[in-house]
Protein backbone atom coordinates (compact mmCIF):
# COMPACT_ATOMS: atom_id res chain seq x y z
CA UNK A 1 0.00 0.00 0.00
CA UNK A 2 0.89 3.09 -1.12
CA UNK A 3 0.47 6.50 1.61
CA UNK A 4 1.08 10.05 1.00
CA UNK A 5 0.54 12.99 3.57
CA UNK A 6 0.90 16.37 3.06
CA UNK A 7 1.20 18.61 6.18
CA UNK A 8 3.14 21.93 7.08
CA UNK A 9 5.24 19.49 9.87
CA UNK A 10 6.09 16.31 8.37
CA UNK A 11 8.47 15.73 11.10
CA UNK A 12 5.28 14.78 13.09
CA UNK A 13 5.11 11.57 11.51
CA UNK A 14 8.42 10.08 12.60
CA UNK A 15 6.82 7.40 15.06
CA UNK A 16 5.83 6.02 11.62
CA UNK A 17 9.16 4.56 11.09
CA UNK A 18 8.91 2.63 14.42
CA UNK A 19 7.16 -0.91 15.58
CA UNK A 20 5.00 -2.60 13.54
CA UNK A 21 4.61 0.14 11.06
CA UNK A 22 8.27 0.68 10.68
CA UNK A 23 8.89 -2.99 9.90
CA UNK A 24 6.40 -2.60 7.76
CA UNK A 25 7.82 0.10 5.89
CA UNK A 26 11.39 -1.47 5.96
CA UNK A 27 9.53 -4.93 4.38
CA UNK A 28 7.99 -2.43 1.75
CA UNK A 29 4.66 -3.26 2.77
CA UNK A 30 3.92 0.37 3.44
CA UNK A 31 5.49 2.74 1.15
CA UNK A 32 4.87 6.13 3.33
CA UNK A 33 5.55 9.22 1.49
CA UNK A 34 6.20 12.50 3.69
CA UNK A 35 5.57 16.25 1.79
CA UNK A 36 6.60 19.51 3.01
CA UNK A 37 3.06 21.72 2.30
CA UNK A 38 4.94 24.99 2.42
CA UNK A 39 7.23 23.55 -0.66
CA UNK A 40 4.11 25.13 -2.77
CA UNK A 41 4.24 28.27 -1.21
CA UNK A 42 5.99 30.33 -2.49
CA UNK A 43 6.42 33.68 -1.60
CA UNK A 44 9.08 34.70 0.62
CA UNK A 45 7.35 33.71 3.81
CA UNK A 46 6.00 30.19 2.37
CA UNK A 47 2.61 31.33 3.51
CA UNK A 48 -0.10 29.21 3.16
CA UNK A 49 -2.82 30.84 5.56
CA UNK A 50 -4.95 33.67 5.53
CA UNK A 51 -8.09 35.11 7.01
CA UNK A 52 -11.55 33.85 6.47
CA UNK A 53 -13.57 35.24 3.76
CA UNK A 54 -16.69 36.52 6.04
CA UNK A 55 -15.07 37.33 9.32
CA UNK A 56 -14.42 35.52 12.55
CA UNK A 57 -11.70 34.29 14.37
CA UNK A 58 -8.67 32.14 13.20
CA UNK A 59 -6.88 31.35 9.52
CA UNK A 60 -7.72 28.77 7.13
CA UNK A 61 -5.38 27.56 4.75
CA UNK A 62 -5.03 28.71 1.44
CA UNK A 63 -6.03 26.67 -1.96
CA UNK A 64 -3.05 27.35 -3.82
CA UNK A 65 -0.38 25.45 -2.14
CA UNK A 66 -3.02 22.94 -1.58
CA UNK A 67 -3.83 22.57 -5.06
CA UNK A 68 -0.12 22.54 -6.52
CA UNK A 69 0.97 19.83 -3.92
CA UNK A 70 -1.52 17.62 -4.70
CA UNK A 71 -1.36 18.14 -8.45
CA UNK A 72 2.57 17.62 -7.71
CA UNK A 73 1.36 14.03 -6.35
CA UNK A 74 -0.80 13.06 -8.04
CA UNK A 75 1.12 13.66 -11.62
CA UNK A 76 3.84 11.31 -10.53
CA UNK A 77 1.31 8.74 -11.06
CA UNK A 78 -1.07 9.17 -13.72
CA UNK A 79 -2.17 5.81 -14.12
CA UNK A 80 -3.33 5.41 -10.34
CA UNK A 81 -5.73 7.48 -8.24
CA UNK A 82 -5.88 7.64 -4.54
CA UNK A 83 -8.11 7.94 -2.34
CA UNK A 84 -8.26 10.99 -0.49
CA UNK A 85 -8.61 11.55 3.60
CA UNK A 86 -9.24 14.26 5.11
CA UNK A 87 -9.23 14.38 8.75
CA UNK A 88 -11.68 17.12 10.46
CA UNK A 89 -14.02 17.05 13.36
CA UNK A 90 -17.00 17.47 11.00
CA UNK A 91 -16.63 13.88 9.55
CA UNK A 92 -17.32 11.30 9.32
CA UNK A 93 -16.81 8.72 12.31
CA UNK A 94 -13.75 6.61 11.65
CA UNK A 95 -14.58 2.77 12.46
CA UNK A 96 -12.62 -0.36 12.30
CA UNK A 97 -15.08 -0.87 9.75
CA UNK A 98 -13.52 1.76 7.97
CA UNK A 99 -9.94 1.19 8.82
CA UNK A 100 -10.54 -2.69 7.07
CA UNK A 101 -12.23 -0.64 3.91
CA UNK A 102 -8.86 1.77 3.60
CA UNK A 103 -6.91 -1.36 3.94
CA UNK A 104 -8.21 -3.03 0.81
CA UNK A 105 -6.91 0.61 -0.84
CA UNK A 106 -4.26 0.57 -2.48
CA UNK A 107 -3.56 4.34 -2.45
CA UNK A 108 -4.51 6.59 0.49
CA UNK A 109 -3.61 10.11 0.32
CA UNK A 110 -3.83 12.19 3.68
CA UNK A 111 -4.65 16.07 4.18
CA UNK A 112 -3.97 16.61 7.73
CA UNK A 113 -4.83 20.34 8.46
CA UNK A 114 -4.42 23.22 10.60
CA UNK A 115 -5.99 26.55 12.02
CA UNK A 116 -9.48 26.37 10.73
CA UNK A 117 -9.30 23.75 7.87
CA UNK A 118 -8.51 23.93 4.11
CA UNK A 119 -10.48 26.45 1.90
CA UNK A 120 -13.48 24.20 0.94
CA UNK A 121 -12.99 24.61 -3.07
CA UNK A 122 -10.03 22.35 -2.47
CA UNK A 123 -12.34 19.27 -1.85
CA UNK A 124 -14.66 20.34 -4.10
CA UNK A 125 -12.41 20.43 -6.98
CA UNK A 126 -10.96 16.95 -6.28
CA UNK A 127 -13.71 15.50 -4.77
CA UNK A 128 -15.10 16.05 -8.38
CA UNK A 129 -13.02 13.42 -9.50
CA UNK A 130 -11.48 11.82 -6.64
CA UNK A 131 -12.89 9.90 -3.84
CA UNK A 132 -12.35 12.30 -1.26
CA UNK A 133 -13.30 11.18 2.48
CA UNK A 134 -13.74 13.79 5.75
CA UNK A 135 -13.04 11.74 8.64
CA UNK A 136 -13.41 12.34 12.26
CA UNK A 137 -11.43 10.07 14.96
CA UNK A 138 -14.00 11.32 17.84
CA UNK A 139 -16.10 14.27 18.89
CA UNK A 140 -13.35 16.27 20.08
CA UNK A 141 -10.99 19.02 18.52
CA UNK A 142 -7.36 19.27 17.79
CA UNK A 143 -4.35 21.74 17.49
CA UNK A 144 -3.91 20.09 13.86
CA UNK A 145 -4.87 17.04 11.80
CA UNK A 146 -1.16 15.50 12.01
CA UNK A 147 -2.55 13.28 15.28
CA UNK A 148 -5.74 11.75 13.69
CA UNK A 149 -3.26 10.43 10.64
CA UNK A 150 -1.08 8.59 12.71
CA UNK A 151 -4.39 6.94 14.13
CA UNK A 152 -5.55 6.07 11.28
CA UNK A 153 -2.70 4.88 9.33
CA UNK A 154 -1.29 2.51 12.23
CA UNK A 155 -4.91 1.27 12.15
CA UNK A 156 -5.18 0.74 8.52
CA UNK A 157 -1.57 -0.57 8.68
CA UNK A 158 -1.94 -3.18 11.32
CA UNK A 159 -4.57 -4.89 9.10
CA UNK A 160 -2.54 -5.65 5.98
CA UNK A 161 -1.03 -8.77 5.31
CA UNK A 162 2.07 -9.67 6.84
CA UNK A 163 2.20 -6.69 9.60
CA UNK A 164 0.39 -8.48 12.73
CA UNK A 165 2.53 -11.65 14.14
CA UNK A 166 -0.63 -13.68 14.15
CA UNK A 167 -3.25 -12.63 12.02
CA UNK A 168 -5.70 -13.68 14.20
CA UNK A 169 -5.04 -10.67 16.60
CA UNK A 170 -6.85 -8.29 13.82
CA UNK A 171 -10.18 -10.71 13.45
CA UNK A 172 -10.38 -10.81 17.17
CA UNK A 173 -10.31 -7.37 17.72
CA UNK A 174 -13.01 -5.26 19.16
CA UNK A 175 -15.50 -3.88 16.62
CA UNK A 176 -14.15 -6.05 13.91
CA UNK A 177 -16.86 -7.09 12.26
CA UNK A 178 -17.94 -10.54 13.21
CA UNK A 179 -15.55 -10.37 16.66
CA UNK A 180 -18.31 -11.24 19.28
CA UNK A 181 -20.58 -8.93 17.29
CA UNK A 182 -19.17 -5.13 18.43
CA UNK A 183 -18.69 -6.19 21.78
CA UNK A 184 -15.63 -4.91 23.83
CA UNK A 185 -12.70 -7.16 24.43
CA UNK A 186 -13.09 -8.15 28.14
CA UNK A 187 -9.79 -8.55 30.61
CA UNK A 188 -6.87 -10.24 29.60
CA UNK A 189 -4.01 -11.96 31.63
CA UNK A 190 -0.55 -13.37 31.73
CA UNK A 191 2.39 -14.55 34.07
CA UNK A 192 2.80 -15.36 36.62
CA UNK A 193 -0.88 -16.50 38.11
CA UNK A 194 -0.36 -13.92 40.90
CA UNK A 195 0.90 -10.43 41.03
CA UNK A 196 0.63 -7.99 44.34
CA UNK A 197 -2.26 -10.17 45.73
CA UNK A 198 -4.13 -10.50 42.02
CA UNK A 199 -4.77 -13.56 41.00
CA UNK A 200 -5.62 -14.88 37.22
CA UNK A 201 -9.42 -16.35 37.48
CA UNK A 202 -8.70 -20.18 38.23
CA UNK A 203 -10.88 -20.73 35.18
CA UNK A 204 -8.12 -19.38 32.55
CA UNK A 205 -6.22 -21.93 33.70
CA UNK A 206 -8.48 -24.77 33.53
CA UNK A 207 -7.51 -25.61 30.46
CA UNK A 208 -11.23 -26.03 29.24
CA UNK A 209 -11.77 -24.58 26.63
CA UNK A 210 -15.50 -24.32 26.36
CA UNK A 211 -15.71 -22.44 30.03
CA UNK A 212 -12.84 -20.43 29.00
CA UNK A 213 -14.79 -18.99 25.76
CA UNK A 214 -17.91 -18.86 28.23
CA UNK A 215 -16.21 -16.80 30.59
CA UNK A 216 -14.42 -14.16 28.06
CA UNK A 217 -17.89 -13.68 26.37
CA UNK A 218 -19.25 -12.68 29.86
CA UNK A 219 -16.16 -10.76 30.71
CA UNK A 220 -16.92 -8.97 27.12
CA UNK A 221 -20.79 -8.03 27.62
CA UNK A 222 -19.84 -7.31 31.13
CA UNK A 223 -17.29 -4.17 29.82
CA UNK A 224 -19.42 -3.44 26.59
CA UNK A 225 -22.20 -2.84 29.47
CA UNK A 226 -20.54 -1.04 31.93
CA UNK A 227 -18.54 1.02 29.28
CA UNK A 228 -20.10 1.15 26.13
CA UNK A 229 -23.97 0.68 26.81
CA UNK A 230 -25.34 1.96 23.72
CA UNK A 231 -23.59 -0.82 21.79
CA UNK A 232 -25.74 -3.55 23.51
CA UNK A 233 -28.89 -2.33 21.60
CA UNK A 234 -26.99 -3.53 19.04
CA UNK A 235 -26.63 -7.11 19.05
CA UNK A 236 -28.57 -9.05 16.89
CA UNK A 237 -31.17 -11.40 19.19
CA UNK A 238 -30.16 -14.33 17.11
CA UNK A 239 -26.67 -14.09 18.28
CA UNK A 240 -27.59 -14.05 21.60
CA UNK A 241 -27.92 -17.31 23.58
CA UNK A 242 -30.29 -18.30 27.14
CA UNK A 243 -27.05 -17.41 29.03
CA UNK A 244 -26.48 -14.09 27.57
CA UNK A 245 -30.04 -12.83 28.02
CA UNK A 246 -29.66 -14.19 31.78
CA UNK A 247 -26.59 -12.34 31.66
CA UNK A 248 -28.29 -9.12 30.53
CA UNK A 249 -31.05 -9.17 32.22
CA UNK A 250 -29.18 -9.23 35.28
CA UNK A 251 -27.11 -6.76 34.48
CA UNK A 252 -29.57 -4.42 33.44
CA UNK A 253 -31.19 -4.55 37.03
CA UNK A 254 -28.04 -3.98 38.84
CA UNK A 255 -27.42 -0.39 36.62
CA UNK A 256 -30.98 0.14 37.74
CA UNK A 257 -30.30 -0.23 40.98
CA UNK A 258 -27.19 1.85 40.65
CA UNK A 259 -24.60 -1.18 41.25
CA UNK A 260 -21.53 -1.76 38.72
CA UNK A 261 -22.13 -3.88 35.89
CA UNK A 262 -18.26 -4.44 35.07
CA UNK A 263 -14.89 -5.28 35.41
CA UNK A 264 -15.62 -8.37 37.60
CA UNK A 265 -12.93 -10.86 37.68
CA UNK A 266 -15.30 -13.61 38.44
CA UNK A 267 -13.81 -16.97 37.92
CA UNK A 268 -16.95 -18.82 37.38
Amino acid sequence: MRIDIISIFPEYFAPLGVSLIGKARERGTLDIRLHQLRDWAHDVHRTVDDTPYGGGPGMVMKPDPWGAALDDVLDADPAARPRIVVPTPSGVPFTQKLAMEYAAEPWLLFTPARYEGIDSRVMAEYGSRLRVDEVSIGDYVLAGGEVAVLVMVEAVGRLLPGVLGNARSAVDDSFAPGAMENLLEGPVYTKPPEWRGHRVPEILLSGHHGKIARWRRDEALRRTAKNRPELLSALPPEGLDKHDRALLSELAELAELGFPVGGQDVAD
